[in-house]
């Protein structure tokens, strides 16, 4: 898997985003549209969401520009 371009982090929970792998299905932004919005720098605020909300989005990623390391499974 590619390096992450970014990587948000709240506690325990480290969310990572690929970027060019994202082809824009929009899942993220319109399951958890608090943590996930395009016109907000940074787009992830991962204080808006439960941990087990922001997993389970994560998880719903189709293309895995979104992704949790495998370490906090």
């Amino acid at each position: 898997m590619s390096k992450p371009t970014r990587v948000y982090q709240e506690g325990d929970l480290i969310v990572e985003w690929r970027p060019e792998k994202c082809v824009h299905c929009q899942i993220c932004i319109t399951t958890l549209p608090n943590v996930f919005q395009l016109d907000r720098r940074p787009w992830v605020d991962l204080t808006q969401g439960t941990d087990l909300e922001i997993r389970e989005t994560v998880a719903m990623c189709p293309d895995g520009a979104l992704s949790i390391p495998k370490e906090q499974y």
